[in-house]
């Protein structure tokens, strides 16, 4: 389940049964404001409240929105993780538990927290916070235990039925034919060997799931045997494994009602015998006997792989599992071995691991002695990321890599937080190259937290300490804290002199030009900016800072009404991104060129420019700059007349502005641009048509508002 619809992850695999457990969910979420789905691991709590929520979603005038909490290992990224879940981006210096309440407060929403279990307070208490200030919100949670939030509505989910209904039984066959078409049980006493694997299993979906993906390799009449003799066997506990070989037995550390050590895994703390003892056992029983299904090379690839968070390709699994027996050409082999065993799942070239399973790699993991130098592995991948993502910045993958630094953020904090631990030079190193990425991606805080950190680490000389410093001060100057974005820019300038490093001077020169900027002093930015360009004509002309501090020309030219030279400034800008495949740029170029078509009473070519500004920053999901686009393009629509539309769309532009936590925003000469606006759209049509309009486009799911306004056809 990786690929998303709407907000909700799609489903890649048949439903089956659960009848009874919808209709009760259905009640809860129509009675109840938070319930939470509770079970062991493997009994198809995800699969439950996804299919509830897909059938409850249209009855939410916000929708529902899915967050999946399973890779934090800790709450330090809850807040984040929530909040991205549901749209929101900040841009502000609030808490972050003040903006997403802020954000919530109005919306009817199901929200959908999954796997909460390994965070139960830090969830309960956010959810009482934002619970208390959204009236209209409603929660369903998974997890293994209640949380023990007040008013929580407790639904338990058993595993599906083996007696006197079909359901294990169909799922069996279902896996089965999913595994390979032409499978089924049709030979005489299939069906009765199947029934009795389910039986065995004792309805756990997870384990019926990995029992029928080990089909390939026998019969079903042999795996029922197999099965059989594996389950009946008493007092089973696990065996330390030898070198890549055998598993041992299939259990975890210590017999049955062993009491819980402290620190032990979520598997090992629910086999206690005083939580779903039974059923528990069996799904460890299970994912054991499907480890030792697995050849030696594929039970080393499932350990190695636990310390990735998110999806991952097959590039990420050669570079994080590679070493020893693992060749690059192994791990593919293995990979392969791992899907079809059901222990990996794959979705296109992407790849991902369930938690339940992924818990029980990572014990292994230890038991081989190999976790610290899995992390150093998985954090020297996602550096090498963080450099290829920096040096393709300005290349024709921009966009690609801005959404490999979005897709894996997690995966990147695990990285720093290891290299902060282990490497600071790696962290000081990394966190001021992904830096740029995290701010455009709306993750301010991180961006912030992660520079500070890195900073205050140790000793940091040369393009790493500019970088931190250039990160500190554009994140801060996107949340609005001049002040701070100032200091940085001198630190930056004053670090770049001190090294002769002419791209970290133009770093500096972009950071302090938009602030200036931004504070109203579109001069000095001018001039400030022309004279570093000049000073740094080594640099190539397609670097990165290079064609964002041409922009600052530009945002400059144009607040001083000097429109043809502007529009000139622009229009190369463009091209010389267009080139190199630029899109962050060459965005904001053509939002300058709008600007300047209204400003000079061309609305038909500004709407041109600002829909060109839009779908570019569509591409980069950037929520600040279609904001921006769509005020624009708002008063263009105005100034031809079309009043209704306009408001519309200025109306969506406000809810892209409540994404970012800011009332609107822009340098001082959009303020006028965007008042005459609305005074010509309310001409136009009216204060009534005029704010069902703006009501309507502020309502709008923001992907449909967004494609309404790319649209061109004038609506008079």
């Amino acid at each position: 389940m990786m690929t998303k619809v709407g907000h909700l992850p799609e489903e890649t695999s048949s439903f089956v049964g659960r009848r009874a457990e919808l209709t009760r969910l259905h009640t809860a979420l129509t009675t109840r404001r938070m319930t939470t789905l509770i079970g062991p691991g493997g009994v198809g709590k995800t699969r439950l409240a996804l299919r509830a929520a897909r059938a409850a979603a249209d009855r939410y005038a916000d929708g529902a929105w899915w967050a999946d909490l399973s890779p934090l290992y800790d709450d330090r990224l809850l807040l984040p993780t929530v909040s991205d879940a549901v749209g929101l981006a900040d841009h502000t210096l609030r808490m972050p538990v003040e903006a997403l309440c802020e954000w919530l407060g109005d919306k009817q929403l199901l929200l959908v927290l999954d796997s909460a279990e390994h965070l139960r307070a830090p969830c309960s208490h956010l959810l009482a916070e934002i619970l208390t200030t959204s009236p209209a919100l409603t929660v369903l949670v998974t997890s293994r235990q209640p949380l023990g939030t007040r008013g929580e509505h407790v639904v338990e989910v058993p595993p599906l039925p083996v007696d006197g209904a079909p359901d294990a039984l169909q799922l069996f066959a279902d896996r089965l034919r999913a595994t390979d078409p032409r499978a089924g049980l049709d030979a005489p006493g299939d069906e009765a060997a199947a029934a009795a694997i389910c039986r065995r299993l004792e309805g756990i979906p997870l384990a019926i799931e990995l029992a029928a993906a080990g089909i390939g390799r026998h019969s079903v009449a042999q795996l029922a045997a197999r099965i059989g003799t594996r389950f009946d066997a008493r007092g089973v506990t696990v065996g330390v494994p030898g070198a890549y070989g055998s598993s041992g037995a299939a259990g975890l550390p210590g017999g049955p009602g062993a009491s819980p050590a402290p620190g032990t895994s979520r598997l090992d703390l629910l086999a206690h015998e005083t939580v779903w003892p039974r059923r528990h056992r069996t799904l460890r029983t299970a994912i054991g006997w499907s480890h030792e299904l697995c050849s030696p090379l594929e039970r080393l690839l499932w350990a190695r792989l636990t310390p990735l968070r998110t999806d991952f390709d097959a590039t990420v699994a050669r570079e994080v599992c590679a070493g020893g027996p693992l060749t690059p050409d192994e791990v593919d082999r293995a990979l392969q071995g791992l899907v079809a065993q059901s222990v990996v799942q794959r979705d296109g070239d992407r790849y991902r691991m369930l938690d339940t399973l992924r818990e029980y790699g990572r014990m292994w993991l230890t038991e081989l002695g190999e976790a610290r130098a899995a992390a150093d592995r998985h954090a020297r991948s996602f550096l090498g990321l963080a450099r290829r993502a920096h040096e393709g910045w300005t290349g024709p993958d921009q966009v690609s890599w801005y959404h490999k630094v979005a897709d894996t953020h997690l995966d990147l904090c695990a990285a720093l937080e290891h290299l902060l631990a282990h490497d600071v030079g790696g962290a000081q190193e990394m966190a001021g190259r992904v830096g740029f990425f995290w701010a455009c991606c709306g993750h301010l805080a991180e961006a912030r937290n992660y520079a500070r950190r890195a900073l205050d680490a140790g000793p940091v000389e040369g393009p790493h300490r500019t970088r931190l410093h250039w990160v500190l001060g554009v994140a801060a100057l996107l949340q609005s804290d001049f002040a701070t974005a100032e200091k940085y820019g001198a630190l930056c300038t004053a670090a770049a002199l001190d090294d002769r490093d002419d791209e970290g001077m133009l770093g500096a020169t972009y950071l302090t030009g938009i602030t200036r900027l931004m504070t109203g002093e579109p001069e000095a930015a001018l001039e400030a900016t022309g004279r570093v360009l000049r000073m740094t004509e080594g640099v190539p002309v397609d670097s990165g800072h290079r064609l964002r501090c041409r922009l600052v020309i530009v945002f400059a030219l144009t607040a001083l009404g000097r429109f043809a030279e502007s529009e000139a400034a622009a229009t190369a800008l463009r091209r010389a991104c267009e080139r190199g495949g630029e899109f962050w740029t060459r965005s904001y170029a053509d939002y300058q060129l709008a600007l300047i078509a209204l400003l000079q009473g061309r609305p038909e070519a500004s709407a041109a420019h600002a829909r060109a500004m839009l779908a570019g920053k569509h591409r980069l999901r950037d929520r600040f700059g279609i904001a921006l686009g769509l005020d624009l393009l708002a008063a263009a629509i105005a100034a031809q007349g079309a009043g209704a539309q306009a408001a519309r769309v200025y109306g969506t532009g406000h809810a892209y502005w409540r994404m970012v936590g800011h009332p609107q925003r822009g340098t001082p000469e959009l303020g006028p641009v965007r008042e005459r606006c609305e005074l010509q759209a309310r001409a136009a049509v009216g204060d009534e048509a005029y704010q069902r309009a703006f009501e309507r486009g502020q309502s709008d799911n923001a992907e449909v508002g967004l494609a309404a306004a790319l649209r061109t056809e004038l609506q008079l």
